[in-house]
């Protein structure tokens, strides 16, 4: 595996002529390479002047060079040159994101490439942006070097982390009748513990993965020596039970003194993490209990365009029935919930006409799961298409006590369940980011009065005239929090300025062996370089269900290739699922 160290003066004839063979790869006539000699030389003073540094192989041999030139805030990458023998291994790509730390860390918010027509395409995928002007004959492209996001170094204090898969675990322990009791979603959900911070050191999954997809996604986000233990749980919930019932996988995750990041707060987790555990900590997961949180605070005022809805809790689903009788007659819709859904399971919007078609709100009910129910007064939302419908608010309680904001996202909700999230520069309405942020802050702020340490969100609808109702808290992470990790890691790796989406799931054809699977995502993650993009798959577990599908993740530096990258992903999806036959019946 190829390393980077700095160059050294005594070097700089042997690197004049790297430079030159790398060139001549892409065919030059002699003549040109002879008026571009003086121009490529290195002197044995560029090597300090121009922040030289190379790539050498485990023997030594080097493979390629880069150079930083220029002083904060403006610099240029003068050099990129790798060994034609060594084109296509990564090289470049290593010497490139050790240019962007480099500049990041000196300051430099603005790097200038002049790139050979040739190398375009790679400049392209390693995010890189078209930019005007540049000497003849060359393709200028900008990049904003970044350090990774403040508030992701305070999430595991600028640490990598073991990020603990345990969903099923987290679900189980609130015993909602809307939950699968044998927790099959949540354990291909538990796959996007590969993100649960931007730099992680170990995955602990309950179901085995495809190594091909955890190749594929360490490829994308430049991880190394990522460790993967799965496969521990089939199914149910217990996925630490069983780490700890192995005494030295156990001490090898504790061991290292690095963060333990779950996906939520559980007392196996407790134990395991030798961290005190009070349910209570989790009384705002509840969704009538997150309604009085936000009465109180809004009680207080200062939050002007953050409105409430009503909600009613029936002492029994009859009562419940009347209720949404009573209301449907006034020609009101209404949203009936479930104490603790996951992702909008147990979430259904009930209109007067959908009352009727129904036979009735008894009739309704028979249909839906056993268990309390809460009835909430339905929001509209501005008249016509003016924004977004469904935003987020998302921070954490460090170990402190203190409130990280991370930021906002907007969310894709269909028929009251999520479907994905996008995070990025400009993705929330400017009318909607202050009042977004001071609510959620203050939400933070009571939860961590409260004795609660750890991620969190805040779910809101928009209403009409320009304002937010908040609809609930989430204590756990969730899509948007993990469309978040990725854009902090590939801010840090390509450039700032990152739009990332996270699609919950894409139908597949087929259910596609571990081969194919591979296949595609490889192809897939091809193809959205070429646009620019970024293609990073989140859930690969479900593509091996008898009705298959795919999580994914698209990351780009504008809003036009960001839905490029997300319709080629899912056209490909379902072609490729299509090539390996029609879907096989379950069992």
């Amino acid at each position: 595996m190829a390393k980077v160290r700095g160059a050294r003066a005594a070097e700089a004839q042997a690197l004049t002529g790297l430079v030159m063979r790398s060139k001549a790869y892409w065919g030059y006539p002699p003549e040109a390479l002879a008026a571009w000699a003086a121009e490529l030389r290195i002197r044995p003073a560029d090597v300090t002047s121009r922040r030289i540094v190379v790539a050498e192989d485990d023997a030594g041999a080097v493979l390629g060079l880069a150079s930083l030139d220029g002083s904060a805030p403006l610099a240029s990458l003068g050099l990129l040159f790798v060994e034609p023998r060594a084109i296509g291994r990564g090289v470049g790509q290593l010497l490139y994101r050790d240019v962007l730390r480099r500049a990041a860390e000196l300051g430099v918010r603005r790097l200038v490439v002049d790139s050979d027509p040739h190398a375009a395409g790679f400049y392209r995928a390693m995010g890189a942006v078209a930019a005007p002007g540049g000497p003849d004959g060359l393709v200028r492209f900008e990049v904003s070097p970044a350090p990774l996001a403040a508030w992701a170094r305070a999430w595991t204090g600028g640490r990598k982390a073991v990020h603990l898969g345990n969903v099923a675990e987290f679900n189980a322990q609130f015993a909602d009748a809307t939950l699968d009791r044998e927790q099959a979603a949540a354990h291909h959900y538990a796959c996007l513990a590969a993100f649960y911070s931007p730099r992680p050191a170990a995955l602990v999954l309950p179901r085995a993965v495809p190594r091909g997809w955890t190749e594929l996604v360490c490829r994308q986000l430049g991880w190394t020596g990522v460790e993967v233990y799965d496969g521990l749980v089939e199914r149910g919930p217990g996925l630490l039970d069983r780490v700890r019932e192995r005494p030295a996988l156990a001490a090898r995750l504790t061991g290292t003194g690095l963060p333990l990041v779950p996906w939520g707060l559980t007392r196996p987790f407790g134990l395991l993490a030798g961290r005190a555990w009070e349910p209570a900590e989790l009384r705002y997961e509840s969704k009538s209990a997150a309604h009085g949180l936000f009465g109180r605070i809004l009680a207080e005022g200062g939050h002007p365009d953050v409105w409430l809805p009503a909600q009613w809790r029936p002492a029994t689903r009859w009562a419940a029935a009347r209720l949404l009788s009573a209301r449907a007659g006034a020609g009101s819709s209404s949203v009936l919930k479930s104490e603790h859904g996951v992702g909008g399971s147990g979430t259904t919007v009930v209109t007067p006409g959908q009352l009727r078609a129904a036979g009735g709100a008894r009739a309704l009910l028979r249909r839906l799961p056993r268990g309390p129910l809460l009835v909430e007064e339905y929001v509209h939302g501005p008249a016509g298409d003016e924004g977004p419908r469904d935003l987020t608010y998302d921070g954490f309680v460090a170990a402190d006590g203190r409130v990280h904001e991370v930021g906002g996202a907007v969310m894709d909700v269909r028929d009251g369940c999520y479907a994905g999230a996008t995070v990025g520069p400009g993705v929330v309405p400017a009318w909607a980011e202050k009042p977004l942020g001071a609510f959620g802050a203050a939400v933070g702020r009571e939860l961590a009065a409260g004795g609660y340490r750890g991620w969190f969100d805040v779910d809101f609808v928009t209403a009409g005239e320009g304002r937010l109702a908040p609809t609930e808290t989430n204590l756990r992470l969730t899509g948007p929090s993990i469309a978040f990790m990725v854009a902090a890691r590939l801010d840090e790796l390509r450039g700032a300025g990152h739009l990332v989406r996270i699609a919950d799931r894409v139908e597949l054809g087929a259910r596609l062996p571990g081969p194919q699977l591979d296949e595609l995502c490889t192809g897939l993650a091809r193809e959205c370089a070429g646009l620019g993009a970024v293609f990073v798959p989140a859930i690969p577990t479900a593509a091996f269900e008898p009705a298959p599908w795919l999580g994914f993740l698209v990351a780009a530096h504008d809003a036009g290739t960001l839905d490029a990258a997300e319709a080629l992903v899912r056209a490909g999806a379902r072609a490729g699922g299509g090539l390996f036959g029609p879907r096989e019946p379950g069992p």
